[in-house]
């Protein structure tokens, strides 16, 4: 499974720019509300420490790509259309908005910090606009459009039909849901959560299913507030405010800078690794007056500041951080570190934290080997593992099956 990041907020935030800026792709970028219709997609990389550094290794990935010591593992990124107040009414492009999103696993919320966006994301003077709101409100429509899915098709009649026993509600209400990526473990949390596991679901009344609505949406789809144009007039202050008013991570981000040193890299201007806090110019010739004064900006205002533009942190924080995923590399030669094609270090894949070693076979590798697997070796320590080792961030594994 590869995972999917929504990217969500009120129209012209800087979605597709951040989109551009993570995947290098060439979505269309306007002041004009409502410039993403159809969604863009694209491949972004998260960032971490290379095991080949541990074993004094020149490693040749296939799957993900190493440089300088450091291992990028892609994902695949969302941009949907620009959400607006009454979206789970269908507003704006409200409905397909939200259809686009169901097989996200996670929502990086991008908020205009400079509140130079009306609620519609027309432009207004800066400092207008309070982010806050922009973050209530998304949430809240978005935890809307969860309550709307579960009342779909008649909810009292499903009800009605299978609130008798827990199991069997658990089980039809994860097949309502399966279509939005949501699990029966998921499903029994947001009912502990909502405090509505004991009570029979005929009983509920419109509150309680708010409630578990809103609890389903933060354990299937916690959304992660990205405070974007940081480096603009009262940005700063915005984001301290914003910081301080709401719970969880806020991510200070400037999209438009991370496009332009990952653009300028690419046509080899400049020298940069995705979330860095400097960059070297290496032609200098290839750069007019007013691209080398917004370089020289965005080391002063963002990368001094800040360590990173926030776009390589943001997409890590959101993987690592909150959906708990670790970096495990398969092989076939534990002398060698390679795969049966004398590739070192081929594969990172990524997987939840807890997965267990037969488990991250069957579902990353191939059902066949778990059938017939027999022990794992650890390339470190050259111990076995048995099928229900759990599996630790950057382990390298030999694994051995009767095939």
């Amino acid at each position: 499974m590869t995972f999917l990041i929504g990217i969500v907020g009120k129209p012209s935030a800087g979605k597709s720019t951040f989109l551009n800026a993570a995947c290098l792709t060439n979505a269309k970028v306007s002041e004009l509300p409502f410039t993403t219709i159809e969604p863009n997609k694209g491949v972004a990389y998260v960032k971490t420490n290379c095991v080949c550094k541990d074993f004094n290794l020149k490693d040749n990935p296939k799957n993900s790509y190493c440089l300088e010591g450091n291992r990028f593992i892609p994902v695949n990124v969302l941009d949907v259309a620009g959400l607006v107040p009454d979206a789970h009414k269908g507003k704006g492009l409200g409905n397909r908005f939200l259809n686009d999103l169901v097989k996200a696993d996670i929502l990086l919320h991008i908020v205009d910090i400079s509140g130079s966006l009306d609620k519609s994301g027309k432009r207004i003077k800066s400092g207008e606009n309070d982010p806050i709101e922009d973050v209530v409100f998304l949430e809240n429509e978005i935890n809307l459009w969860f309550k709307q899915i579960l009342e779909r098709e008649d909810w009292s009649k499903f009800i009605k039909s299978h609130a008798r026993e827990r199991k069997k509600f658990i089980e039809e209400l994860h097949k309502r849901l399966s279509g939005i990526k949501i699990n029966k473990k998921q499903i029994i949390l947001a009912l502990r959560n909502s405090n509505l596991e004991d009570k029979n679901p005929s009983l509920w009344s419109d509150d309680d299913l708010l409630s578990f609505s809103i609890k389903l949406r933060e354990i299937s789809k916690p959304i992660l507030i990205m405070a974007n144009k940081i480096d603009k007039e009262i940005g700063m202050e915005n984001y301290t405010t914003l910081k301080n008013k709401i719970e969880g991570e806020v991510i200070p981000c400037s999209a438009l800078a991370e496009y332009f040193l990952r653009k300028y890299q690419q046509e080899k201007k400049i020298e940069y690794l995705p979330g860095s806090n400097d960059f070297k110019i290496t032609n200098e010739n290839s750069l007019n007056h007013n691209e080398l004064e917004m370089l020289k900006n965005i080391r002063e205002k963002i990368l001094a500041i800040f360590n990173e533009t926030g776009v390589q942190n943001a997409l890590n924080f959101a993987v690592f951080n909150i959906l708990k995923q670790i970096c495990v590399y398969p092989i076939s030669d534990i002398n060698k570190f390679s795969d049966n094609n004398d590739n070192i270090l081929p594969d990172a894949f990524l997987v939840k934290q807890g997965t267990l070693l037969r488990n991250f076979i069957r579902d990353k590798i191939h059902t066949d080997l778990a059938d017939h697997f027999i022990f794992g070796i650890d390339a470190r320590t050259k111990k076995r593992l048995g099928e229900n080792y759990e599996l630790k961030h950057n382990d390298v594994i030999k694994i051995v099956t009767a095939k």
